[in-house]
């Protein structure tokens, strides 16, 4: 089958080329798609500008207003960790909805990829490390709002902890949130999670790969989701100057194949964002965040 895909171009805009964060990688994540061959018009899908209403589910009214108006104090900006712009403000509004719009194309089709989001330490009423708008949390409880579903599983292997979906859901019984970080990294106050798993530096393929699958596996079997969220971040990755794990290319295509086949055999639609990933090399990121994508359709072509 032809894995979905939604993206937009609006996500990489014109940044200041010398800023930490690699803002281009999301459009040159799309180009080296295409010409792999896996990312046709026919299967690749533009979200529009999230509704307010919705990301008021989960972020508090004024917080979302004073931050498309333009409105953070110097304090609120430097949490934030990128420069306020119209740019951001759009591309900010419309990623949440590109997740969305995955999570109901997944249920559809059983699998489809964001290619971006991930956005999981924003909080209700702060940004914090790049995160805004938490486009995981938006979706779940717009899911729990506006569909049948029942339960969700957010299943976060982005290397930092996801903490402002932890505090922002952490009343909602109805989603289980389960967080698989480095326990020395970003951020230095941790949430709890539904579930946190603490993995020490340094960690390596075997042993990182048994915890993911065991930890999935069991959460398949205890959570009962109608709806995997993915955060399939590859800041793991050995070389990422956020990371501190030591994870191979091999690794996470190990992990990202393991935890699609698991989905797929369990009949669970799973959607996918990509997380965490902070490589000054960003074609070279671009194709790491790629991995993802790639084993979708390979496990979903046999499925």
């Amino acid at each position: 089958m032809l894995v979905p895909l939604v993206t937009h171009p609006a996500y990489s805009y014109a940044f200041p080329v010398q800023h930490r964060f690699p803002m281009d990688k999301f459009g040159l994540l799309h180009r080296y798609l295409r010409e792999q061959g896996l990312a046709g018009s026919e299967h690749t899908f533009r979200p529009g500008r999230c509704k307010e209403a919705l990301i008021n589910l989960a972020h508090c009214a004024n917080y979302v207003s004073d931050f498309i108006g333009g409105r953070f104090t110097a304090q609120q900006e430097r949490r934030m960790g990128l420069p306020w712009s119209e740019g951001l403000v759009r591309r900010t509004c419309i990623s949440p909805a590109g997740t969305l719009l995955a999570a109901h194309l997944a249920l559809k089709h059983g699998v489809a990829c964001h290619l971006a989001g991930g956005t999981h330490h924003a909080h209700r009423d702060f940004a914090s490390g790049f995160c805004i708008f938490n486009d995981l949390a938006i979706s779940a409880l717009a899911l729990l709002r506006y569909t049948a579903l029942k339960r969700i599983l957010i299943f976060d292997v982005d290397v930092h902890q996801g903490d402002g979906t932890a505090r922002i859901l952490e009343q909602e019984p109805r989603v289980f949130t389960c967080s698989i970080h480095c326990e020395k990294n970003f951020p230095a106050r941790k949430a709890c999670s539904d579930l946190d798993v603490n993995l020490p530096v340094g960690m390596e393929d075997a042993a990182y790969l048994a915890v993911v699958a065991d930890t999935f596996s069991q959460l398949l079997e205890e959570v009962k989701p109608d709806l995997i969220l993915y955060d399939a971040g590859v800041d793991v990755f050995a070389g990422d100057p956020l990371g501190l794990l030591n994870i191979s290319l091999q690794g996470i295509a190990e992990r990202d194949r393991s935890v699609l086949s698991l989905a797929a055999s369990a009949g669970i639609p799973i959607a996918t964002v990509i997380g965490g990933g902070y490589d000054r090399d960003q074609p070279a990121l671009a194709r790491r965040h790629a991995i993802c994508i790639e084993q979708a359709f390979a496990v979903f072509a046999k499925a």
